[in-house]
């Protein structure tokens, strides 16, 4: 028989906390959101603790006994009540038993410094918050220069004060400073770092803002949704490309920017947003603005909504704030609800009755991925004006942009230069007639 090598994955005791500002569905909805959180870390779930609080601002954000009720979970029990440590030799169920204890908890709330300290002192195991895990996922799938910047400043941000002093409180550290301690110099270190990576930053900013107004004249429609409603699939079906595409939150974390198949006249492109999440760290909001203006500059919203979550409301409401925080307003928006094929009859038809102009559709599905290939098309031509434009022979460039730019509907050759009849968004018209009167 083979004997399996393979590292068992660390086992996490999550923790709920309901205050009377969250009703029991919405500490529910949470809680399950955060079981695949710390499943897309790499733990496995070994059960949930809940508890009622006036709030979680106590020193260890639950009471005394349920603090104790965790601890006893972290211990190794055998059949009879005794510790499996006391004994002197352990049995193959025992060490099985001991395998599966939790060696993490971690709070489906936010902690400050001082809480996490307590928790860990009282509970002598790894402890994380909400924020520490959305962070650390990030920081694992974070590719483009772009996204591992903000993401790294994030996670500095939030390190920054919860770093503590290793061995005696205020060690002195020789040869740094004027008796500067290990923890000022920890600190004053993330500040220098912190501050190098913001300038880097700018940078790769300004290099991609430039890239955008290279695009600005083009027709984009960005893809913009809850994380893990379906928007990768989307984007893969709508442009025949090889972005990633997995069952996992926050999969995509860097903008992709892609045409439309088969290409249209104008071409119009495409790009995929990290995906939007309740309680989405502040950091990581105000780090992801130069990501989501891929959203602030299109022309077109399609919101991808996982049609067979039970939270779908929620979390519409959710992507509305996150767009509203970054400066989105006004910008068309088309209500799209994948994964319909996961969804009764019954409720598809009331999702059809209260959103009317919404598309329904599995991403899977080549016939529903022409259909809102049809609305996206259908979409700029509304805004398309008709327009008649004369260009002398001479300028060929303005020729081969009004190909690239504007949709040819005749062209007709004169003595002195071609006469177009053309379909365009007014903007690129406009930029054109200036160019024909230099």
């Amino acid at each position: 028989m083979a004997i399996s090598t393979e590292k068992p994955a660390p086992r996490a005791l999550l923790i709920s906390i309901r205050t009377p500002k969250t009703s029991e569905q919405e500490s529910e909805d949470s809680i399950r959101e955060l079981e695949r959180l710390v499943t897309t870390l790499g733990f496995k779930v070994a059960g949930v603790e809940r508890q009622r609080m006036p709030s979680t601002s106590g020193s260890t954000a639950v009471g005394a006994g349920k603090l104790k009720e965790i601890g006893d979970k972290l211990k190794p029990q055998d059949a009879l009540g005794a510790g499996l440590e006391a004994k002197a030799k352990k049995s193959p169920a025992d060490e099985k038993a001991a395998a599966e204890l939790p060696t993490a908890v971690v709070f489906d709330c936010d902690l400050t410094p001082a809480q996490m300290r307590h928790i860990e002192g009282a509970l002598a195991c790894e402890v994380l918050d909400r924020t520490g895990v959305i962070i650390e996922i990030f920081s694992r799938h974070a590719r483009s220069r772009t996204s591992r910047l903000e993401v790294e400043i994030a996670r500095l941000n939030y390190l920054s004060p919860r770093i503590r002093e290793v061995g005696s409180s205020g060690e002195r550290q020789s040869g740094r400073g004027s008796g500067e301690s290990a923890l000022a110099t920890g600190r004053r270190e993330i500040r220098d770092k912190l501050a190098e990576l913001r300038r880097e930053l700018e940078a790769s900013q300004r290099e991609q803002a430039q890239r955008r107004n290279m695009r600005s004249e083009l027709l984009c429609a960005a893809l913009v949704g809850y994380t893990n409603a379906g928007k990768s699939s989307t984007m893969r079906a709508l442009t025949g490309s090889d972005v990633l595409v997995e069952d996992k939150l926050f999969a995509t974390l860097d903008t992709t920017v892609r045409a439309l198949k088969p290409e249209t006249s104008p071409r119009i492109l495409i790009s995929d947003t990290v995906g939007f999440i309740k309680k989405l760290p502040h950091d990581l909001v105000a780090s992801f603005r130069s990501t989501l203006d891929e959203a602030l500059n299109a022309s077109l919203l399609l919101y991808v909504v996982d049609a067979g979550d039970p939270a779908m409301k929620e979390q519409l409401a959710t992507v509305d704030h996150a767009l509203k925080e970054v400066g989105v307003k006004n910008t068309p928006v088309m209500l799209v609800f994948n994964k319909i094929d996961t969804v009764p009859l019954p409720q598809r038809k009331v999702l059809q009755r209260e959103y009317p102009d919404s598309i329904q559709l599995s991403a899977l599905d080549e016939a529903d991925i022409a259909k809102l290939r049809q609305a996206i098309v259908d979409f700029f031509e509304k805004r398309m004006k008709h327009e008649e434009l004369f260009v002398p022979y001479g300028k060929e460039g303005i020729i081969g942009e009004i190909h690239e730019n504007m949709k040819v509907l005749r062209e007709t050759h004169e003595e002195t230069g071609v006469r177009y009849q053309v379909r365009s968004e007014l903007s690129a018209l406009n930029r054109l007639k200036k160019k024909l009167e230099r």
